[in-house]
């Protein structure tokens, strides 16, 4: 349930979790959906209930077993704070996080809502980043509830970008990823609404990190902006 990951601001991927539903315009072409697809086409048994929402309880203590710090992405194939997902299970994945405070986790999710509801009862430990998904400026209103979050790090994962965000909100916000929408049927991303994200940040001293042009070839249209790559992290690195 874990491996190495291609994704560039981390290192692995732990899944206690997989599956998903779709709430806004960016899940239109989860890669997760699709890859989770495929895996159960290929006999995994994992993603036997192919994109529902599925606990494995055997993968909780996994992080604890690595010993060497890596920066690990909690549930790249699901939304930890999905409505399907147990608060008790929520509770357990924190404790593990807790204990493993040589890692670095990174949470990401669309239900910011449930997030804000959680947060007083989660223990945050400095090891524990948390973030929103954030595709244009309707959906701005997940930042509200993430401030509202006692985390270390806040980030906004600013990808898919699928409309200009000319006031995205940065106020305690201690990082920015964006990428434009990658695999088949990807939407475009065009130039000026990322050089507007940059230029914010730049304003706002909060670390930018470009992490692909995307479309159908994203490895062809790279990642490099205006002759220069992005790739800033926080300053508070475990």
């Amino acid at each position: 349930m874990s491996n190495q990951s291609s994704i560039e601001w981390t290192d692995v991927t732990w899944n206690s979790v997989t599956g998903c539903s779709k709430v806004s315009p960016g899940c239109k072409n989860c890669y997760a959906e699709r890859l989770a697809l495929r895996l159960k086409a290929m006999g995994n048994p994992r993603y036997k209930n192919e994109f529902e929402v599925t606990l494995h309880s055997d993968q909780l203590t996994l992080p604890l077993r690595w010993r060497r710090p890596k920066k690990i992405f909690v549930n790249s194939m699901s939304d930890l704070f999905h409505e399907k997902v147990p608060d008790e299970f929520i509770f357990q994945m924190f404790e593990v996080m807790k204990k493993a405070d040589w890692h670095l986790f990174q949470i990401l999710t669309k239900r910011a809502d449930r997030l804000e509801e959680m947060a007083p009862y989660l223990p945050w430990p400095k090891n524990v980043w948390q973030g929103v998904s954030v595709e244009n400026a309707e959906y701005i209103e997940r930042v509200d509830s993430l401030i509202k979050v006692p985390s270390a790090i806040r980030f906004i994962s600013v990808e898919p970008l699928l409309g200009p965000i000319p006031k995205l909100p940065l106020k305690e916000i201690s990082w920015v990823i964006i990428g434009g929408e990658s695999g088949p049927g990807a939407r475009p991303m065009q130039k000026d609404w990322v050089i507007s994200i940059r230029d914010q940040c730049q304003r706002n001293h909060v670390p930018f990190f470009f992490k692909q042009w995307g479309g159908v070839r994203k490895h062809k249209t790279g990642c490099v902006l205006d002759g220069k790559t992005y790739k800033e992290f926080p300053s508070l690195i475990i």
